[in-house]
């Protein structure tokens, strides 16, 4: 990773609108939602404020990572990285912040979750040491 790019914390409100930008912008992989409105941003950060994380270059946000941690389970979310800025160990460090500062809190086992088609994706976990769990089946419900 190039020294100027920086991993800090995210800061709401002050980095909502660049970080949700960013989302908005992946061509794939990151799929903006109602979870990531102001209120649930501000929601998750009462919760562990520090494994939301963004990478700066030039006081630009570059990357996004977002962790949780349940005190049993940890799941990494919005893993980015803006298209120009690629391919420079950005996203690896994120990942790598995010996971140490889970381990941290004492996670033993965290979860990811990769969309079918986003082979690359699937790659670059895969390569950083995470397994596909084929032997499991992922099951979601949205509340009103």
């Amino acid at each position: 990773m190039s020294s100027s790019i920086r991993i800090r914390e995210f800061r709401f409100p002050a980095d909502y609108d660049d970080t949700l930008q960013l989302w908005e912008a992946m061509e794939g992989g990151v799929r903006v939602g109602r979870s990531d409105s102001p209120a649930e941003i501000e929601k998750k950060l009462e919760r562990d404020p520090d494994l939301f994380l963004v990478a700066e270059a030039n006081s630009q946000i570059v990357g996004s990572v977002m962790g949780g941690y349940d005190g049993r389970r940890g799941m990494v979310y919005h893993l980015a990285v803006r298209n120009d800025m690629r391919k420079h160990g950005i996203a690896t460090s994120l990942l790598g912040e995010v996971e140490n500062r889970l381990q941290a809190k004492g996670c033993l086992k965290c979860y990811l979750m990769v969309f079918v088609d986003n082979t690359e994706a699937a790659r670059f976990y895969e390569q950083r040491g995470w397994l596909e769990m084929t032997e499991n089946r992922l099951f979601g419900k949205e509340f009103p």
